[in-house]
C-alpha cells in the first residue's frame, strides 16, 4: 500500500482549531452514487460530471485542465499535470481532491495525502497544509461558461508550460480556465422550476402572492377568507393565477386591483 493510499480525508480543519483524537467507529463506508445522466461529456469522463456552480464544488472533485487531463498531487506536496486519459476514464486516486465549502462562495480542497491546498510565496500551489487559513481558501469564479479559480493572493491557479500548477497570474485566460468534475451525485430539487411563490400549500400561496403585491397602507396582510376549495379547482383547471387576483381584488388591497 503506498503512502497516499494510507490517508483518510476528514473534516474541515481551520488554522486555530484544537484537533480532537478519536477512535472512528468501524462502519461501511457510503458509496459514491455516478450521475445516471446520460451526458456525453459526463460518460467521457467516465461519469465525472462539470460543476456549474460554487455550490456544486463539495465532497469529491478533480480539477480538469484541458480535457481528460487533471491536476495530480504528487508526494513532495507539490502539483502536476497527470497523464491523459481515455474516453470513459475518470480521474486517477493523485488526481482526485476533497472539497469543503466555506460559506457562499469558497472552498477549501484537501489532497489525496490528507493537506490543504495553498499558495507558497513563490506562487506555487502546495498542499503541506494541516488546517485552513486565508491562503487555503479558494474561490471558483464561473462566468461565460468558463470556469477559472481564485486564490485569497488575488491570482488565479493556472498550467504553465511545464505542466506545474502556479498561481501568479491576476487575469484568467487559456491558461487559467479549468473544469471542476463531481462524482457526488447530484440531488434534484423537485422545486427547481417552480417560482418562489407557488411553493408549499395552496394557502401558502396565497399568503405569498397578496405579501407580493398588497400595498400595505396598515401593515397588515389581507388574506381573502373563502373556501380554499375554489383555489383546488383553480389549479386542476389552469386558472390559479386569476382566481388568486380575483380573491385579492375582493380584499381591496392588490396594487394592481382597481
Amino acid at each position: 500500500m503506498s503512502e497516499y493510499d494510507k490517508v483518510r480525508t476528514g473534516k474541515l480543519v481551520l488554522k486555530g482549531e484544537k484537533v480532537r483524537s478519536k477512535k472512528r467507529k468501524s462502519k461501511k463506508q457510503e458509496k459514491e452514487h455516478v450521475t445516471t445522466t446520460d451526458d456525453k461529456d459526463t460518460i467521457v469522463h467516465g461519469g465525472w460530471w462539470k460543476a456549474t456552480q460554487v455550490s456544486e464544488v463539495t465532497g469529491t472533485v478533480a480539477i480538469e485542465f484541458g480535457n481528460n487531463t487533471y491536476m495530480k498531487a504528487l508526494d513532495n506536496g507539490l502539483f502536476t499535470l497527470g497523464a491523459p486519459h481515455n474516453n470513459g476514464e475518470g480521474p486517477s486516486p493523485e488526481e482526485i481532491l476533497t472539497a469543503f465549502p466555506i460559506g457562499e462562495t469558497k472552498v477549501a480542497l484537501k489532497s489525496g495525502y490528507g493537506k490543504y491546498l495553498g499558495v507558497d510565496k513563490n506562487g506555487v500551489v502546495v498542499g503541506r497544509s494541516d488546517a485552513v487559513g486565508m491562503i487555503e481558501q479558494w474561490e471558483p469564479i464561473f462566468q461565460d461558461n468558463k470556469l477559472a479559480i481564485l486564490n485569497s493572493n488575488n491570482c488565479f491557479i493556472s498550467l504553465t508550460e511545464e505542466d506545474d500548477i502556479v498561481c501568479r497570474n491576476k487575469t484568467a485566460g487559456s491558461s487559467e480556465f479549468c473544469t471542476i468534475r463531481s462524482i457526488i451525485q447530484k440531488t434534484q430539487d423537485p422545486n427547481k422550476d417552480i417560482p418562489k411563490e407557488e411553493q408549499g400549500s395552496l394557502q401558502d400561496v396565497e399568503v405569498n402572492y397578496v405579501r407580493k403585491f398588497q400595498k400595505f397602507q396598515d401593515k397588515k396582510l389581507k388574506i381573502c377568507k373563502a373556501d380554499h376549495t375554489e383555489l383546488e379547482k383553480a389549479k386542476r383547471d389552469g386558472t390559479l393565477h386569476e382566481t388568486l387576483l380575483d380573491r385579492r381584488s375582493k380584499m381591496k388591497a392588490d396594487r394592481y386591483c382597481k
